[in-house]
């Protein structure tokens, strides 16, 4: 395994919002976006709804739990944009190489994220003030290999 990180694109971008029944509406009927469909991911205390956008997807995400990071965005800076994903191919090697750089790890090992893709975060006092992810998709995983 490597420690390079070469993102291959940005996988999706991350938007907290506080309903995605309120939200929705916007992407798909109005913007007209291609809805993948929306999941649960119980370890985040969050639902997530994908849309396709070229080969970038955008991803909304719903606190379901006031214990949900993404609650305390909400709360903290309002609705938006939360962060950055970039897909990669060997992800540990990817967290080796920025940590390596004297980046801040909010998570030191993957984790399992939405779409059951390998995930982690890096903290944005590392990176300027931006929250990226790192994002490994599994092999056949619908939701995120569509495009």
């Amino acid at each position: 395994m490597s420690n390079s990180l070469d993102p291959q694109k940005i996988d999706h971008i991350g938007i907290a919002v506080r309903s995605l029944e309120t939200a929705l509406p916007l992407y798909r009927d109005v913007l007209g976006l291609s809805y993948l469909g929306t999941e649960r991911v119980d370890s985040e205390h969050v639902r997530v709804a994908f849309f396709k956008l070229g080969e970038t997807k955008l991803e909304l995400l719903e606190p379901t739990s006031e214990e949900s990071a993404i609650a305390r965005f909400i709360e903290k800076k309002g609705e938006g944009i939360h962060h950055i994903a970039l897909r990669v191919e060997g992800i540990e090697g990817g967290l080796n190489k920025l940590s390596e750089a004297g980046l801040r790890l909010i998570h030191e090992q993957p984790k399992v994220g939405a779409g059951k893709a390998q995930v982690a975060f890096v903290h944005p006092r590392s990176t300027g003030g931006v929250l990226y992810e790192l994002c490994e998709p599994v092999l056949g995983d619908q939701l995120r290999q569509k495009g």
